[in-house]
C-alpha cells in the first residue's frame, strides 16, 4: 500500500511513523524544511520539501500510484486544496483531509459527493468533545472507547489500593466476586503494557483495560470500587473551538457550567451564542479566578486552551484546591507518559483522535474502527467475518492468532458475547480485536487475506 501524506505536523510524523513499522510505502509532503528534516531523520520513509497543495509535488510524491492521500495539515484550506488537485490528477486515490473549522461543519456531505471527492473527512475536535462527554458520565474512567454503535465499550481505569481485587490473580476474580469477572484486556504499569493471564495479578496503581456492555458498564464499574457520582458543576478553561462546542453540548444539560477565556472578543461571541453557560472574562491558571469562582465545589474541571501547559498548570493548580476532576487537553506525545506521575488522570487529545480516525480508514481488512490506547502501544479494532473467513466455524483456542493478540467481543445480530476460547466466529459477525503495536501487521494480513474475500 503506498500513502501520500500532505503534512510533517504532530499528525502527519505518528501515522507516517505507524504506517512505516507496518511496512507500507510512505511519502511525506511539507514545505517547513524542519519538519521535513525531523521526519527523514527519524523514519524510513520518502520526503518531499514543497507545497502538498501543489500538482507538482503531489505528482513527484507518486499520488497516481497511491491508494490513499492524507491532507493533515495546519490549514484546512491548504488540506481541501491538497484534495482539489489530488482528485484531478489521481480521482482514484481515496483522500482523507482533516478540517478542524466549524464552519466546514455542514458542507462535509458536499465534500464527498462533489468535489473534491473527499472520501473521509476527519474533525478530531468533535471527537474530543464526544470523549469527554463519556468520561464526565463514567465514574473513575480514564479512557472510554466505544465499538458495535455504542453496545460495547473498552474502558481504562486505574486500580486504587483499597479496591477489593488489588492484588488478586486473574484466575481468583470469578472466586471472589461469585461470577465471572469482566475480560480484562491489558494491564499498564510502569508505562509497560501487559496482556495479562489468569496468573498475573492486578496491582494498585495498574491502568486497567477492560471490555463491557453498555448496559453493565456501572455494574463493572463497582467491581472495581467504582461509582456513579451526579455531575452538577463543570468549568471549563478555554473558548477556543473545542471549549466553544463544549460549552454548547453542556448548555443544553442540567449542568451548571461556567467558561473562563481570556479573549474578550471571543468572551461576547460565546455570550452571544449560549444560553445557560456563565461566561466569564479572565485567566483559567489564575488562583484567586478560581477561588472566587468557588473551584472547590467544582465536579470537573476541563482544561482546553491552546498552550498545554497552562492547561497541565490549571488542572493541577483546580486540583489542589479542591475541584473533584479534572480533564486535560494535550497536544504533545511526548507528554502522555508524565501525566499520571505528576497527578493527571484524564486526558484528551485531538490529535491522537486524528489518528485513530485515519487508521481506521488505512487498516486494510474489514476494519470498522480503531482506536489507540496508551500512546499508541496497542490498538482495539473492530472488523466483520465473511464467510470466507478461515477463522470462521472452529473455537478460539484453536486458531493461531500473533502473540499479543485478543479477540475481546463477538457481536452477533443483537447478541454481544465476550469470547472464550470454546466460543466460534459466525460468518458476518463483528469482531473486536486488541492488538499491541508489534502485533498489528499480523493482524491486519488475517483480516486482508482471511477476513475478507478477493
Amino acid at each position: 500500500m503506498k500513502v501520500v501524506i500532505v503534512g510533517a505536523g504532530e499528525v502527519g510524523f505518528h501515522v507516517a511513523s505507524r504506517l512505516s513499522h507496518e511496512n507500507k510505502d510512505v511519502v511525506v509532503i511539507d514545505k517547513d524544511s524542519d519538519a521535513i528534516r525531523r521526519i527523514s531523520d527519524n523514519i524510513d520513509v520518502q520526503v518531499i520539501l514543497g507545497s502538498g497543495s501543489s500538482p507538482v509535488s503531489l505528482e513527484d510524491a507518486g499520488i497516481k500510484e497511491a491508494e490513499i492521500l492524507l491532507a493533515v495539515t495546519n490549514s484546512d484550506e491548504t488540506n481541501l486544496v491538497a484534495c482539489l488537485v489530488a482528485n484531478i490528477i489521481s480521482p482514484y486515490t481515496k483522500k482523507l483531509a482533516r478540517i478542524r473549522n466549524a464552519d466546514f461543519d455542514k458542507y462535509h456531505a458536499i465534500f464527498r459527493d462533489h468535489a473534491p471527492h473527499i472520501d473521509t473527512l476527519i474533525n478530531p475536535e468533535i471527537e474530543v468533545v464526544k470523549t469527554i462527554d463519556r468520561l464526565m458520565n463514567m465514574p473513575g474512567a480514564v479512557d472510554v472507547g466505544k465499538f458495535a454503535n455504542g453496545r460495547v465499550k473498552f474502558i481504562g481505569i486505574n486500580l486504587d489500593k483499597e479496591a477489593r481485587l488489588a492484588g488478586s490473580r486473574l484466575d481468583e476474580i470469578p472466586a471472589l466476586l461469585g461470577k465471572q469477572g469482566p475480560l480484562i484486556a491489558a494491564v499498564i504499569r510502569d508505562e509497560e503494557l501487559i496482556i495479562p493471564s489468569g496468573d498475573d495479578r492486578l496491582m494498585p496503581g495498574d491502568l486497567v483495560y477492560f471490555i463491557s456492555e453498555e448496559d453493565k458498564i456501572l455494574d463493572t464499574l463497582r467491581i472495581f470500587d467504582k461509582y456513579a457520582e451526579p455531575v452538577k458543576r463543570v468549568l471549563i478553561v478555554g473558548g477556543g473551538r473545542i471549549g466553544s462546542r463544549l460549552a454548547v453540548l453542556l448548555d443544553d444539560k442540567p449542568v451548571y457550567t461556567k467558561i473562563i477565556e481570556k479573549n474578550p472578543d471571543i468572551c461576547a461571541k460565546l455570550a452571544e451564542k449560549l444560553n445557560k453557560v456563565v461566561v466569564l472574562h479572565g485567566d483559567g491558571s489564575d488562583q484567586g479566578l478560581l477561588n472566587e469562582e468557588n473551584v472547590q465545589e467544582t465536579d470537573f474541571v476541563i482544561t482546553l486552551t491552546n498552550d498545554e501547559e497552562i492547561n497541565i498548570l490549571a488542572s493541577l493548580l483546580a486540583k489542589r484546591m479542591g475541584a473533584r476532576k479534572t480533564i486535560t487537553k494535550i497536544s504533545k506525545f511526548s507528554y502522555f507518559s508524565l501525566m499520571s506521575m505528576i497527578g493527571i488522570e484524564q486526558v484528551v487529545s485531538p490529535r491522537l483522535s486524528a489518528i485513530n480516525t485515519i487508521l481506521q480508514h488505512i487498516r486494510r481488512g474489514k476494519v470498522l474502527s480503531s482506536i489507540s490506547i496508551k500512546g499508541e502501544q496497542a490498538e482495539f479494532m473492530e472488523a466483520v467475518a465473511l464467510e470466507t473467513s478461515e477463522i470462521v466455524g472452529k473455537p478460539l483456542k484453536n486458531i493461531s492468532f500473533p502473540k499479543g493478540a485478543l479477540v475481546t467481543s463477538i457481536i452477533r445480530n443483537d447478541n454481544i458475547i465476550i469470547p472464550s476460547g470454546d466460543s466460534i466466529i459466525e460468518p458476518d459477525d463483528k469482531i473486536i480485536i486488541f492488538a499491541t503495536r508489534q502485533a498489528i501487521p499480523k493482524i491486519e494480513k488475517i483480516l486482508t487475506v482471511k477476513l475478507e474475500y478477493f
